[in-house]
């Protein structure tokens, strides 16, 4: 019985078997993917600063971190 692989070992094996004049654009589109992730975790960063904003702002929240 075979081992299920990983989505990471298809990944480098159907990167193997691509050809060389393809990996290029490859780079371009995992490169594309990787900021869009970054950049879609630093939107929901801001966008929920100001909510978290209104809490921090409280007097309670001073008091508790006082003494940091």
């Amino acid at each position: 019985m075979q081992a299920k692989l990983s989505v990471k070992e298809l990944l480098l094996n159907s990167l193997e078997q691509t050809p060389e004049f393809m990996l290029p654009e490859l780079l371009d589109f995992l490169q594309f993917l990787k900021m869009k992730h970054i950049q879609h975790n630093l939107e929901i960063s801001i966008l929920s600063e100001s909510a978290l904003g209104k809490d921090w702002l409280k007097p309670e929240e001073d008091e508790a971190w006082q003494d940091l």
